[in-house]
């Protein structure tokens, strides 16, 4: 991780533009960032209504900056319609979901196209073709964060969706994402009914570095919070860490008997900066005010 902390999303919670009253009450859900999607989850016959319902959604939301808006593959005739919707709404998503993107050029493009009218939301990109994953290095620093897309991506390797079949996109993407210090999220569990295939799932990324996880159940919310917002004892022992490392005045650094190298040094703050970066944007519970203390 380098450079200033981002405020990156632990819950990203996925809804289909297709009822005004569904969206409206994802916002009741305790997710970090809400997404409108736009993209697979409405039909084609329903995209512009879908449009619509966004835009008037946008209007109402109560945080546009954590709103999300999921646009169709760009170089589509429903992308440049997802397009004019961003560019001509009153109250813009402080987050945009790109879907099906090859390379850094089209995270690029849309980036140039949106900050011509004066939008600069934050760009995710859904990193769901082996040209993405070849590229990842380069859309990992074009863009803000990257979520894993495992259904399109096993469906054009021709595999289950299962762990081994997308772990080497999986490092990947966390080694990219730690490289540039981007977001780095979670494809969305698609085994509802098996809440320990969720859990596993949740360990496993967070062994990997990844920082979030989508979900388009709500009843996934609690789970993925519990397991990757900050965690209180985390961030007291990493605070502890540090202020043995600034008292120790560039010399070794001894806590609680042991030896801190720069490597845990470096671990400690990041782990304290992430933590306010993460409460300072999206926590106005007891959970944010552990991680501002």
């Amino acid at each position: 991780m380098t450079g200033h902390a981002r405020a990156i999303p632990r819950s990203i919670l996925y809804t289909p533009a297709l009822s005004m009253d569904r969206v409206v009450k994802a916002w009741s859900y305790d997710a970090d960032v809400h997404v409108i999607d736009l993209e697979d989850a409405v039909p084609q016959p329903e995209k512009q209504v879908a449009r619509q319902m966004c835009r008037a959604a946008l209007e109402k939301a109560p945080e546009p900056a954590n709103i999300g808006v999921r646009l169709n593959q760009l170089g589509t005739a429903e992308a440049v319609h997802d397009l004019l919707l961003l560019i001509e709404s009153p109250v813009r998503p402080g987050i945009v979901v790109m879907t099906m993107v090859d390379s850094a050029v089209e995270v690029e493009l849309l980036r140039a196209t949106l900050a011509s009218v004066g939008a600069h939301p934050e760009i995710y990109v859904t990193l769901e073709t082996p040209a993405a994953v070849a590229a990842v290095d380069a859309i990992a620093a074009a863009a803000d964060g990257l979520i894993l897309g495992s259904a399109d991506l096993a469906a054009t390797l021709g595999v289950e969706i299962t762990w081994a079949g997308l772990l080497a996109a999986r490092q990947a993407m966390a080694m990219a994402c730690a490289r540039h210090g981007k977001a780095c999220v979670d494809t969305a569990n698609f085994r509802l009914a098996e809440p320990e295939a969720l859990a596993e799932e949740i360990g496993r990324v967070r062994e990997l570095g990844f920082h979030g996880k989508v979900t388009v159940h709500p009843s996934e919310l609690d789970a993925i919070n519990l397991a990757l917002r900050p965690d209180p004892d985390e961030l007291r022992q990493a605070r502890r860490v540090t202020a043995a490392v600034r008292s120790a005045n560039g010399g070794i650094a001894v806590l609680d008997g042991n030896m801190v190298g720069p490597p845990f040094a470096r671990m400690a703050r990041t782990t304290v900066t992430l933590g306010e970066a993460w409460a300072a944007r999206f926590a106005s519970g007891p959970a944010g005010a552990e991680a501002r203390r």
